[in-house]
């Protein structure tokens, strides 16, 4: 009998250990080669595990297990292959076809319905979810009919049956649930307490108008997406002044190792995302050469990867600052905390129509509240502000975003 070792993969360095979040088989089952098998979590990422050859498969390792980089997790055996799919029988004639032929004929569809409902992607699981669907109800259309977001959404817009939900509010069980912290979700925690506790962190606020930027959008957002092939968002905006801010001031770009400041000639950018399994913060590349169109295709990359699970622990790392905007979600204000060992983290927040003094008038501006954290052991307060202020003044005069962030008189003077 053949067989072949199944052994947890490195998800990067310096991870030693990982979760068994979920087995997306059982032993028995009879895999493709390259069919996703497992779902492992680490404190960077959820992965997935795959077969390497196709088989019978036997399970060596519980699930929820915390097991180490190299150990056998499966195993199997190569000798038992799947049944090859069976071709499309000759249509049988109205006349030779009984009635009790009929429901057997019924019943196929709904076993390998079944049968695709037994794994669905991370993503559709999570909205399945949070939508109250249950996986007999969908048709998996990924590979070895895995259930997919897609295929979700395609159920939730077809419309869902509405008549065993209740008016009469929720609970009423008094019951409680439990489920173990995932890896990822636990080392996040970790690191923010650690912020609190060995930084001095401090947060500095500002207000920007975000008429000149709006506008702006508004007029050329149908041309930029059809010559660019991505929508313009106010994301790309924000990630440009940044990195003109940051090449003005670099502490701000900066970190600490040990009794050193490290600052780096390049912007490396994290963009908090929510997704399924927690905040992640994928990062964007020497951000500070690309360009607006280039940023926002971007950030929907690593936005959908996320949402999928697919991030690599490179795409991870790395990062010299980061961006998180609770806007999205109709945050007002807040104090983001630092993404260690970054020294700095922008947060951007709902726009808002508000009374402001133009001219000794008062008038309605969309202004957005920016808030930037940052570490005072290699941040002064004034270069916090300032490089703030210097953000709000790229927003507020686009135009400066092509000037490296200075007026374009002052570039042609040479000020």
């Amino acid at each position: 009998m053949a067989t072949v070792d199944i052994k947890v993969p490195s998800p990067g360095e310096s991870i030693s250990e990982v979760r068994i979040a979920q087995w997306l088989v059982k032993t028995g089952d009879v895999v493709e080669k390259d069919q996703p098998i497992a779902e492992i979590d680490s404190d960077k990422a959820t992965l997935e595990l795959s077969a390497e050859e196709a088989g019978k498969i036997e399970i060596l390792a519980e699930e929820d297990a915390t097991v180490s980089v190299g150990d056998v997790v499966a195993r199997i055996d190569t000798s038992v292959k799947p049944e090859k799919k069976a071709a499309a029988k000759e249509p049988v004639s109205a006349a030779s076809t009984s009635k009790a032929d009929k429901p057997a004929v019924a019943a196929a569809p709904v076993a390998a319905n079944s049968a695709a409902a037994t794994h669905a992607t991370p993503v559709a699981k999570a909205v399945m979810a949070d939508k109250g669907i249950t996986a007999d109800k969908l048709k998996g259309t990924g590979p070895n009919g895995r259930i997919t977001r897609s295929d979700v959404d395609a159920y939730v817009s077809a419309g869902i049956d509405a008549s065993g939900v209740t008016l009469y509010g929720w609970g009423g069980t008094r019951e409680q649930g439990r489920a173990r912290m995932s890896t990822l979700r636990k080392k996040v925690g970790e690191r923010l307490v650690s912020v609190k506790n060995q930084t001095a962190m401090l947060t500095t606020f500002n207000e920007v108008d975000m008429s000149a930027v709006m506008d702006l959008r508004n007029k050329y957002k149908d041309k930029f997406k059809e010559e660019k092939g991505v929508s313009l968002g106010f994301m790309s905006f924000f990630t440009k002044a940044v990195t003109e801010a940051l090449h003005l001031f670099p502490n701000v770009n900066g970190q600490i190792d040990g009794d050193e400041v490290i600052t780096f000639d390049y912007a490396d950018i994290g963009i908090a995302v929510s997704s399924p399994k927690g905040l992640m913060v994928p990062v964007l590349r020497n951000a500070e050469k690309l360009s607006l169109a280039e940023i926002e295709g971007g950030i929907k990359t690593l936005a959908i990867k996320a949402r999928d699970g697919k991030l690599s622990i490179d795409e991870m790392t790395g990062g010299t600052f980061t961006i998180t905007n609770g806007g999205v979600f109709g945050s007002m204000l807040s104090t983001p905390i630092i993404n260690p060992p970054q020294s700095a983290i922008l947060g951007m927040h709902n726009i808002v129509d508000r009374p402001v003094a133009v001219n000794g008038q008062v008038v309605i501006r969309p202004v957005m509240y920016l808030a930037l954290s940052y570490d005072h052991r290699i941040i002064d307060g004034k270069e916090s502000v300032s490089f703030l202020m210097a953000i709000k003044q790229m927003i507020e005069d686009p135009t400066k975003l092509v000037f490296g962030g200075k007026e374009p008189g002052e570039v042609l003077l040479g000020l």
